[in-house]
């Protein structure tokens, strides 16, 4: 049986991998019987999602996850760029305190290895999950653990405004980003590796179409949507 806070975590994990979309509806018996749990269990973490500013709940029809403006959008990149670039600027800190970079440097250049190997396959979400992650783990890299599930919320946020508003970006172009970010920062450039974050971030935000795609309601596909991400990238986001 699931707890609250693991059926809250696959839906976060469905929203990073594209799976779950936005105006998907979640329906409460549905998962129950998809986590086998009670619908009292699934309302307390549809509740904690709400919260989060993931789902919400429409008269007499339900929990549906969120359909964020393009203002709300807006607001949710311009949070990743002031603390993802402060986080980088700030790495400059281990370097002067005598911490090595050379271990951070191994693990990032790993998640890119895995986010390369995801993007020649054909598991879109696990793709999708890990070029999200990559953001959560360069924090927890950093060792900025209060800001890890921060921007776990960020990056689902912006997840599904890139879904909702058809983003053009192209996968390989974040993992080539990533990359090039990874090397600036293995060359102790901690300013110049904020910039190109700074430049990535604003990328993914102008690849974003200029009007909204509305889904089906594929209540038929909840089972499916919340099935675990592919093992390579929760092992990744664990590490």
């Amino acid at each position: 049986m699931a707890s609250q806070i693991e059926i809250a975590q696959r839906v976060v994990e469905s929203i990073l991998g594209q799976k779950l979309k936005p105006g998907e509806r979640l329906g409460e018996q549905e998962l129950a019987d998809t986590f086998g749990v009670s619908r009292t269990l699934v309302r307390e973490a549809l509740m904690q999602l709400q919260a989060r500013g993931f789902v919400e709940v429409r008269t007499r029809k339900g929990w549906y996850v969120v359909e964020p403006s393009i203002d709300e959008a807006r607001d949710a990149f311009e949070a990743r760029r002031a603390v993802e670039a402060g986080m980088l600027r700030e790495s400059s800190v281990l370097r002067e305190a005598g911490k090595p970079l050379q271990s951070v440097v191994k693990r990032l250049r790993e998640h890119i290895k895995d986010e390369q190997a995801a993007i020649a396959g054909t598991d879109i979400a696990t793709r999708t999950f890990l070029l999200a992650d990559f953001h959560v783990c360069l924090a927890e890299c950093l060792g900025h653990k209060v800001l890890c599930d921060l921007l776990r919320d960020l990056t689902a946020r912006t997840t599904l405004v890139a879904s909702l508003y058809q983003s053009t970006h192209d996968a390989a172009e974040s993992c080539a980003d990533h990359a090039r970010i990874v090397a600036t920062l293995a060359q102790g450039d901690a300013e110049g590796a904020a910039k190109l974050m700074m430049e990535h971030i604003g990328g993914v935000e102008s690849a974003l179409g200029k009007s909204s795609a509305k889904p089906a309601d594929p209540v038929e596909r909840l089972r499916a949507t919340l099935a675990p991400v592919a093992p390579v990238a929760r092992s990744a986001r664990a590490a």
